[in-house]
């Protein structure tokens, strides 16, 4: 399983990364190696519901930016095994204002991509709601809140948002802890026009 630690070391996403990345499918399986760990282009293929021949020149194209290696102490037949090279990406803003219309188109179908994952997280977690117990339906959350901010403000209120969550890393159980579960945290903070 990915040490949860390892997101404080993203990988910084430039404009030739952005574009090897921002595709559904190749996010899916980055998504799915970071969440579940090694995996081979079958195992995959099966989990999302795709070709294994898609998997297969998906997985190589994220190999090839960097995003995945080999996990060559897994297998032990023919078939490759894939791990996260990284624990996460971090998205630069200013690709929203590259020169080059490629790379903001990238930029506009990463975020809009980043958007679906977080979608079908929670509606994922709401259709097996009943599956879990009764702890853990205490201890979701589903808010929303609407505060007046300046830019800069905003700026803070993420920042401190981060902070607070990444100071949870330390307080992180054993992996064998019985009633630990690796849990989701979505933040969304922008604008909206009242009028």
């Amino acid at each position: 399983m990915p040490d949860p630690a390892d997101e404080l070391n993203p990988r910084v996403l430039d404009a030739r990364s952005l574009r090897g990345l921002a595709h559904p499918l190749r996010m899916a399986l980055l998504n799915a190696l970071r969440r579940g760990g090694p995996a081979t282009a079958s195992q995959l293929a099966a989990a999302l519901g795709e070709s294994s021949g898609a998997t297969s020149y998906h997985l190589r194209q994220l190999a090839e930016y960097g995003f995945i290696e080999d996990a060559p102490e897994h297998g032990k037949g023919r078939e490759r095994w894939w791990r996260s090279a990284h624990g996460s990406v971090q998205f630069d803003d200013s690709l929203h204002h590259h020169p080059d219309p490629a790379v903001r188109g990238a930029a506009d179908l990463f975020i809009h991509e980043v958007a679906n994952i977080h979608t079908q997280e929670v509606a994922t977690y709401l259709g097996t709601a009943h599956d879990w117990p009764d702890a853990w339906h205490r201890s979701t959350d589903l808010s929303d809140m609407t505060l007046r901010l300046t830019p800069e403000l905003a700026v803070e209120l993420i920042s401190k948002m981060h902070e607070l969550v990444d100071s949870y890393r330390a307080l992180a159980p054993a992996e064998d802890a019985p009633d630990a579960e690796q849990v989701r945290v979505h933040t969304h903070l922008f604008p909206v026009r009242t009028a």
